[in-house]
């Protein structure tokens, strides 16, 4: 199934597209979004692919998803819309490709295991989120609380924060992912605190609470702000005392972060490893 070559507005009706045979309910139109693709766990959504759309003005997701199997998004323009601007959970093999998202409330593409249960990470059995342009969200691109997909070849740039990949303490642990090949630049717009994080500004890549995540081959410049989570690529602790672990930063091409181009606020012995990287400063000092 294709849909393609419409322009939605937030003063209009959301278009719901459900597995034929399934009487899903549905959570995503009234409560605010464009496009709404709503499966469940025995009947996902399979196959679809989006092209070509602009939605904006929504108060929620200009397109959100849950359970979709094959999820293909691409060339969508997702715009000023109230929380994000492409959204998904509980899905796998996803295809988020040549989108912009841009001025989206929180992140301009958000992938989640489940938008509201405490539970572990996912397997997204290869999601790929590649080749989109993401510019004055709050944040470029989250990941949170999955496994086994990339991020790469994005452009993100003038958001609060770029990349954020989040896990806690919940089995299994995010991660398994990789954030490679991607253009990461000038992330500097100011966005208050909320209930789970400080204030952000100037974040390039952050890593919270993963492990075993692969960070390689971007290019993270001009990233500089006054948060907890500023700098280049960043590894922090995650706000719930989950560390990160085992995670491999390495071939990053990094200048004129601040307070440093790398950050590492885990302790040592976590076994996270710095090398390779072409960076002037980083804070402890020696990662570069």
């Amino acid at each position: 199934m294709t849909t393609s070559g419409l322009t939605l507005r937030g003063a209009g009706s959301a278009t719901v597209i459900r597995p034929g045979t399934q009487k899903a309910s549905d959570n995503c139109a009234p409560h605010g979004s464009g496009i709404c693709l709503v499966g469940t766990e025995n009947h996902p959504v399979r196959n679809v692919t989006v092209t070509g759309l602009k939605v904006t003005g929504f108060s929620r997701a200009g397109l959100f998803a849950t359970d979709t199997d094959r999820l293909t998004v691409r060339k969508v323009t997702a715009v000023r819309n109230g929380l994000w601007g492409i959204a998904e959970e509980r899905s796998v093999r996803t295809r988020l490709r040549q989108n912009t998202a841009r001025d989206n409330g929180d992140a301009g593409l958000f992938l989640a295991n489940t938008i509201t249960t405490e539970q572990g990470a996912t397997d997204t059995a290869g999601t790929l989120v590649e080749g989109n342009r993401l510019e004055g969200n709050r944040i470029g691109v989250t990941v949170r609380r999955l496994r086994n997909l990339a991020v790469t070849r994005n452009t993100v740039s003038g958001n609060c924060a770029g990349v954020f990949v989040v896990g806690d303490e919940n089995k299994p642990r995010a991660g398994a992912l990789s954030v490679r090949d991607n253009i990461v630049t000038s992330n500097n717009k100011y966005c208050p605190k909320t209930a789970r994080l400080p204030f952000l500004q100037g974040s390039g890549i952050v890593l919270t609470g993963t492990e075993n995540t692969l960070v390689a081959g971007n290019t993270v410049t001009g990233n500089t702000g006054r948060s907890p989570l500023s700098g280049g690529i960043v590894l922090f602790k995650s706000f719930v005392g989950a560390a990160s672990e085992r995670n491999r930063v390495t071939g990053n091409a990094l200048r004129g972060n601040s307070p440093a181009d790398l950050v590492n606020q885990e302790e040592t012995r976590r076994n996270n490893t710095f090398e390779a990287n072409s960076c002037r400063t980083s804070r402890p000092a020696g990662l570069c």
